[in-house]
């Protein structure tokens, strides 16, 4: 993957710009800087590597050459993403879904930012925002994905298993290939974003969806409860000793009850 090869497959796309890099710190870092110069609308940033890559909650993110995709997109809100920020966390998930749907996968997303498959992480969102005033101004959407088997990160280095696209479809990915079939994927599901059919769409992928699920939060004792949905901000919603709870974005760990 380099940038020639980049601009070639991705000259059909209504792209603001494109930025490659070998090897990078953070694409997310690097779009929020270029996004304060005035990149345009759908311009992305591309990396081979990246060597402190993050996840929420300042996690890591494992990002070796030549395996992963790593990539962040700069959004200027629209009128929908501006009503409903933690919707656009669903958009990249969903488009993810659709594109790796095309190998024969059935994707799963584990709330908030989190995709599986066959219960095993295979790619990670992380959504980072600036701020004018009470609205936002720009939203940088970043992702990881495990495409080949040698991008999955060491068992002792995970909190949650972990898998790639190689590994559950049994064929080689090509990585630019991919990365072309996720962003019209994203580019046509942002329209819908403020639709009812996009929260439903996003709703039926949902991981442990009527299951009982463990919520634990910093310094508090976990908490039990079955993941009903989500509420149309794109919160989940739980049902914990026949009552109904809200949780939002950010909040939460979410595993499966053992």
């Amino acid at each position: 993957m380099n940038a020639r090869e980049l601009q070639a497959a991705l000259r059909d796309l209504p792209l603001g710009g494109l930025r490659f890099f070998e090897s990078i710190g953070s694409t997310n870092d690097e779009a929020l800087a270029w996004a304060s110069q005035k990149a345009s609308d759908l311009s992305v940033v591309i990396a081979d590597e990246q060597t402190s890559g993050r996840g929420r909650l300042g996690r890591k993110w494992f990002t070796p050459p030549q395996t992963a995709l790593a990539f962040s997109l700069i959004l200027r809100p629209t009128a929908d993403e501006i009503k409903y920020p933690a919707r656009v966390t669903g958009l990249g998930a969903l488009a993810l879904a659709d594109a790796i749907s095309t190998l024969g996968l059935h994707a799963q997303i584990k709330w908030p930012n989190d995709v599986l498959l066959s219960g095993k992480k295979v790619a990670g969102i992380l959504v980072e925002s600036v701020w004018m005033g009470d609205a936002p101004d720009t939203f940088v959407l970043g992702m990881g994905i495990n495409v080949l088997a040698s991008s999955v990160p060491p068992t002792d280095q995970v909190l949650f298993p972990a898998t790639s696209v190689e590994t559950e479809s049994g064929q080689r990915i090509d990585r630019v290939a991919l990365l072309h079939d996720v962003l019209p994927s994203l580019i046509a599901w942002r329209p819908k974003l403020g639709t009812d059919e996009f929260i439903k769409t996003w709703e039926s992928l949902l991981a442990f969806r009527g299951k009982e699920i463990q919520l634990t939060k910093e310094n508090e004792q976990p908490l039990s409860g079955e993941l009903i949905g989500l509420e149309p901000d794109g919160s989940l919603q739980l049902k914990v000793n026949n009552n109904f709870l809200t949780v939002q974005i950010g909040e939460i760990h979410l595993r499966p009850s053992v």
